[in-house]
């Protein structure tokens, strides 16, 4: 039997209570090797394994919705999964219910990425945070309760977290910490997350052919093992080239160079 002081047994009960409530921010990566894991200076885990040849392949979603079939029934085709992260909006949006549905069924990742999309992050200082600490947690805690109130996605089910936009800072990794989940950030250098841009942006506007040619001319040089590689599930309308409708090239490409692909597990 355990003898405790009374100040020890409050300190037992009140971490009990924030376990229960937050998690205990102790974070299980299942089958990765967390020594070859790459973080950012930030914290946020940017690489996982780069010894196996597993690439991560996830998608984002918040306003645009326009792939999302395709991008399922190629992932199906091929039986490859991959790891979504949705905003609350788009949880909330009864126009992807089926969709969001189907990923579960065939065994996809679902996590958050920021209940409205929010900007944490000045663009152009990256050390001065927009957001108040209360108004990250109410965020955040948002996404996850709708999460689960609609599609009974548990917090201990979802524990990675990408931020909305991919940008953020020490404090909003600091944070996510906090909360009992681990921050990821697509891979620096593959360059596929270009695929939002469209042709009124000028020069910051890349075609999704030139997209593939710099994926595979960097894998060339540095590799793709272990790279989190993030594709946009919709894009603005005024981008007819998406980059989606490419996506089964993509894959076999790199399956032919002998890569296969992993989800995040908690």
């Amino acid at each position: 039997m355990v003898n405790l002081s009374s100040s020890g047994f409050y300190i037992l009960i009140l971490y009990v209570f924030l376990c229960g409530t937050w998690g205990c921010g102790i974070m299980h990566h299942g089958q990765h090797n967390t020594e070859r894991i790459t973080v950012d200076e930030t914290g946020a885990i940017v690489r996982m394994d780069s010894t196996q040849p597993y690439i991560y392949l996830i998608f984002s979603g918040h306003d645009h919705n326009e792939g999302r079939m395709h991008v399922l029934q190629t992932l199906t085709n091929l039986h490859i999964k991959a790891s979504f992260f949705f905003t609350g909006e788009f949880y909330r949006n009864e126009e992807n219910r089926s969709f969001i549905e189907a990923l579960l069924h065939h065994g996809h990742y679902l996590g958050a990425h920021s209940d409205q999309h929010l900007l944490y992050v000045d663009w152009k200082h990256r050390d001065s945070t927009l957001v108040s600490r209360d108004s990250f947690f109410t965020d955040l805690l948002a996404n996850y309760q709708v999460m689960e109130s609609r599609f009974g996605i548990t917090k201990d089910a979802a524990p990675y977290y990408l931020p909305s936009y991919e940008w953020y800072n020490r404090e909003i990794v600091n944070w996510t910490t906090e909360m009992g989940f681990q921050l990821i950030n697509l891979t620096p250098g593959p360059g596929t997350a270009r695929d939002y841009t469209w042709p009124q942006m000028g020069p910051r506007y890349v075609p999704s052919q030139t997209i593939i040619d710099d994926l595979f001319r960097w894998e060339e040089g540095n590799s793709l093992n272990g790279v989190i590689l993030l594709i946009h599930l919709g894009t603005d309308p005024r981008r007819h080239d998406k980059l989606y409708l490419q996506l089964e090239e993509i894959l076999l490409r790199l399956q032919e160079k002998g890569y296969q692909y992993q989800i995040f597990k908690p």
